[in-house]
């Protein structure tokens, strides 16, 4: 009997390219081998202080080995309405954020971005089908690109779950 377990797409097969906030090209390849949390963010959401938590986390994981992506989407009560530079703005002068945040992007619907495609489709993902809920949703990858987990928008980012996996060896 073969125990193997079976390989999951990853999310660096994909070639995604996204852009960032400030207009630069951001290849997701390069974070090949990390720990990643992708996240749709909102300036003017109820769970907007999740930038906090989400900031603290990445300096405290950084050096070994987490990226955190944020993805500021605006499909959740318009909760998004700004620019990049006003995002990149609020983000810094707010919360101090220092991961890499990206542009704005759609993360439902029929202009939904690839990467969120990915995300939430088994046809691509091959782990399961979701759908984001709502504004801070988590999407955590192994060090492979293979999606793990998704995490409800509710859950703290400092949530025991997810520090226990920051804290896993990978396999």
């Amino acid at each position: 009997m073969d125990n193997t377990k079976k390989k999951l797409p990853s999310l660096y097969e994909q070639n995604f390219k996204v852009e960032t906030l400030t207009g630069e090209q951001f290849d997701l390849e390069s974070l090949k081998g990390k720990k990643v949390m992708i996240v749709n963010t909102a300036s003017k959401c109820g769970l907007t202080p999740q930038y906090e938590q989400l900031e603290m986390l990445y300096k405290k994981y950084k050096d070994h080995g987490l990226v955190i992506i944020g993805f500021p989407a605006n499909n959740f009560a318009e909760q998004e309405p700004g620019t990049n530079k006003e995002i990149a703005s609020f983000c810094q002068a707010n919360y101090g954020v220092t991961f890499p945040m990206m542009a704005k992007v759609s993360v439902k619907g029929d202009d939904m971005a690839p990467i969120y495609r990915f995300l939430t489709q088994k046809s691509k993902n091959g782990l399961m089908d979701s759908e984001v809920e709502w504004n801070f949703q988590k999407f955590l990858l192994n060090e492979n690109g293979e999606l793990v987990r998704v995490v409800e928008p509710r859950t703290s980012p400092t949530d025991k779950t997810i520090v226990a996996w920051l804290n896993q060896k990978a396999k």
